[in-house]
This record gives C-alpha cells, sequence and structure tokens, in this order.
C-alpha cells in the first residue's frame, strides 16, 4: 500500500512538472527555473524517503527560493540541512535557459539560504531527526517555479500579471488537492500569508469520504530575512505560533 502512495506521488509528481513547464508566460525578460526537471533525482528521492504514509500536518510554502529548492530540488532546500539531515544528495543538472546571475550549482553551491536553514534548523532541535518529524509531517510548495527578473532579483508568484498568475495557480491548485487526498492530513500550515491563503481555499474545495471534516487551517511566519518579525527571532515565534494553534503541544 505505501508503495503505491509513493508510486502514484511520483506519477503526479511528474505530470505536475510538464503541465507547468508547458505554461507560456507573457514577461519575455524573466528566467524561469523548474527544479522538478532539472533536479529530479533529489525530488524523487525526497518523495520516496518522506512522502510515505498518511501525515497529520502538511506546511505548505509559497515557491523555491534561489538558493535552496532551485538548487537543491528539495522545498526550503539550504543545501547542509539536505544533505546533512535529510540525507539527500543527488546530481543536480542544469536548467534549460540559465540566469548567469543565479547559476544552478546544486550541492556545489556556496551559498546558505536563510529561509531553508531557519525552517529545518527549528525542525532539527523540536524532532532531533528527520524520520521523526516526517512521520506526522511534510513540507509542500504550492509553486514549484523559481521566477527571476533579468538582474537576479527573486519574483515570487503573486507578482505575476494576472492573466499569468492564475493559470499557474489553477494547476497548483490541483496539484496539491492531489497530494491532499494522497497524505489525507488534518492541518494544513500556509508559510507566510499567500501560502495561508491557499490553504483556506484548498480546504474549501476539498471532499474527502475518508473524514468528517476537511483539515483545519493555520500559519506560520514566513522564515524569510526580508521579513524584519522573522529576523527578530523566527524559531521563537515559529514556535509558539503552532503551540497557539494546536499544531503542536507545547
Amino acid at each position: 500500500m505505501a508503495e503505491d502512495m509513493i508510486e502514484q506521488l511520483l506519477v503526479e509528481t511528474k505530470e505536475f512538472s510538464k503541465e507547468v513547464s508547458s505554461l507560456e508566460f507573457s514577461r519575455d525578460d524573466i528566467t524561469i527555473y523548474n527544479p522538478l526537471e532539472y533536479a529530479w533525482r533529489s525530488h524523487e528521492a525526497y518523495l520516496r524517503m518522506y512522502g510515505v504514509g498518511n501525515k497529520r500536518v502538511i506546511f505548505l510554502g509559497m515557491n523555491p527560493g534561489p538558493w535552496g529548492m532551485a538548487q537543491t530540488g528539495v522545498p526550503f532546500g539550504e543545501v547542509n540541512a539536505v544533505r546533512d539531515w535529510l540525507m539527500i544528495e543527488e546530481l543536480v543538472s542544469s536548467p534549460k535557459v540559465e540566469n548567469p546571475k543565479r547559476p544552478i550549482l546544486g550541492f556545489d553551491t556556496p551559498r546558505s539560504e536563510v529561509s531553508g536553514r531557519r525552517f529545518w534548523g527549528l525542525m532539527q532541535e523540536r524532532y532531533r531527526t528527520a524520520a521523526r518529524f516526517f512521520t506526522e509531517h511534510f513540507v509542500l510548495n504550492y509553486c514549484p517555479l523559481v521566477f527571476m527578473e533579468p538582474s537576479g532579483k527573486n519574483l515570487t508568484p503573486d507578482k505575476l500579471p494576472k492573466h499569468d498568475r492564475e493559470p499557474l495557480e489553477a494547476l497548483c491548485g490541483t496539484y496539491a488537492m492531489k497530494v491532499l487526498s494522497i497524505m489525507n492530513p488534518e492541518i494544513l500550515v500556509g508559510v507566510g500569508k499567500y501560502a495561508q491563503k491557499k490553504c483556506t481555499t484548498l480546504v474549501k474545495h476539498m471532499e474527502s469520504p475518508h473524514r468528517v471534516s476537511p483539515p483545519i487551517v493555520a500559519w506560520v511566519l514566513h522564515p524569510s530575512p526580508a521579513s524584519p518579525l522573522a529576523n527578530r527571532g523566527w524559531a521563537e515565534a515559529a514556535t509558539k505560533q503552532m503551540v497557539d494553534q494546536d499544531v503542536w503541544e507545547t
């Protein structure tokens, strides 16, 4: 049964990757990376190792960061955390088109993504081992694509023009629903306000024969260094939010 679930998850993810890669965007000056393509080996390893079984809690992020999942293929995938805690280190190839200011170096990248370091650092501090964390939890990005300005500046999906954003979000929502139906979570935690809104939308559209009510939606402050609140002690703030919303016990 577990192997069937993983194979279903892999098939759905592969198809999702093809669908988002086939989209056309009106801005021809931006560079788009799809880590589900060039870092598929890492993402497949992540799904096979940690996507097994029902999950009580799923954390939903927005999209990959340029020094995290863009490099490693794993959500919030700061290189050291993925390699040393999640124990994943696979060959990462190159995107079809690469922004020279944001090269893909895979596990050789010297940069550390702050968001990923903070996120996985808290999970390691609280659960000690990845196996313990993933027994009840899973981490998913709503959108798998990375968008970059010519300067290399990150362009988040919510900043895309509406006529570009809506077809993308339709595909992302459909895939997320499929993951939720496979993992059957009790709680969805949006990492940041954008992700929280997407969690709320997903729950409104959920129909599951396995539960009396849909998942509860919670949220946690995004660990990005762009957030002044996150820079004043993200781990402590996030832990308090999780406890206050009954996601975690004290």
